[in-house]
């Protein structure tokens, strides 16, 4: 049994889904050359909130799932990787690295839920771990020890949101992540007040141009609302198994654009790196599909 594919319209969308999710690190790290980390994390998750959050009615959630959720997500993900991003990680690397929330996903369920670790994705997990080895054995400017463990740590952290997002079941995806927005913004404002100060805070938003507000809104409509709104329609119309692996080219647009737009060298070290991690994300995304055609290729007509 083949795998339906996506009407031309349709991959038109995904591709432009994941063009997006991918180049969007490049635009963070040109925020970050006008904005302080957690000033950027605030304002994102603000224009997140601000105005959808008045036209899309709340999923029927608890509570603390949407503030789970926009926590993990708002300062324990994003948080984090813009601090990273801002001298201890590039953003084509970055990219990479964060796809490792695929092993700390599969982890949580294994903890969570009694799911057992299969063969296949111990081989992934093996593949991926190589890659992160190999760079943090070859670690330089683009990669620093304490960059690659912060964007793991981001990783974690989206790991823990796709688990408490699992729990809250079959709702509107952009719904969702909006009304949980509200729960990201303030902490971020309160760490960015704290940490920034103040004066950092509002001399960076006066001072702001009109590049780093498009890479604000950038973040906040383009990342978040079209990406995820479209995703989730996509999802809707598809089986997962033909959507899904898609996202696979996140980290190959992100290190793409970062080498054409910020002249990030694709040296044999990061190639090596990109093609283990990617190989074990793929290993874990497709083999269940390679499995269960095999399985009905063998079945008698």
């Amino acid at each position: 049994m083949s795998r339906p594919a996506l009407p031309p319209l349709h991959a038109l969308l995904a591709l432009a889904v994941v063009a997006v999710w991918g180049t969007n690190f490049v635009v963070i790290r040109w925020g970050l050359d006008d904005l302080p980390p957690l000033t950027f994390a605030a304002l994102r998750f603000t224009f997140a909130v601000l105005p959808a959050v008045f036209f899309l009615k709340r999923p029927a959630v608890p509570w603390w799932n949407l503030a789970a959720y926009g926590l993990l997500i708002g300062a324990g993900q994003f948080g984090v990787l813009y601090i990273a991003m801002t001298q201890w990680i590039s953003p084509g690397l970055a990219s990479l690295v964060v796809q490792t929330q695929a092993f700390f996903t599969i982890g949580f369920a294994m903890l969570l839920a009694g799911e057992r670790v299969k063969t296949f994705q111990l081989v992934a997990l093996g593949l991926a771990a190589a890659g992160l080895a190999w760079l943090m054995i070859h670690t330089d400017a683009d990669a620093r020890p304490l960059g690659i463990a912060m964007v793991l740590f981001a990783a974690l952290s989206w790991a823990a949101g796709n688990t408490v997002a699992r729990t809250a079941g079959p709702v509107n995806m952009l719904a969702y992540v909006v009304w949980s927005s509200v729960f990201a913004a303030p902490p971020l404002i309160v760490l960015a007040v704290t940490v920034e100060g103040w004066p950092a805070v509002s001399g960076a938003i006066a001072k702001a141009d009109a590049g780093a507000w498009a890479a604000v809104l950038w973040q906040s409509v383009g990342n978040t609302i079209f990406g995820y709104s479209a995703w989730s329609w996509l999802l809707a119309r598809h089986p997962t198994a033909t959507v899904a692996p898609l996202s696979l080219l996140v980290p190959v647009f992100g290190m793409g654009a970062s080498a054409v737009l910020l002249a990030e060298p694709l040296t044999a070290t990061k190639l090596t790196a990109a093609g283990l991690v990617l190989g074990g994300l793929a290993l874990n995304t497709l083999w269940p599909a390679w499995t269960r055609r095999a399985a009905a290729a063998q079945e008698p007509a």
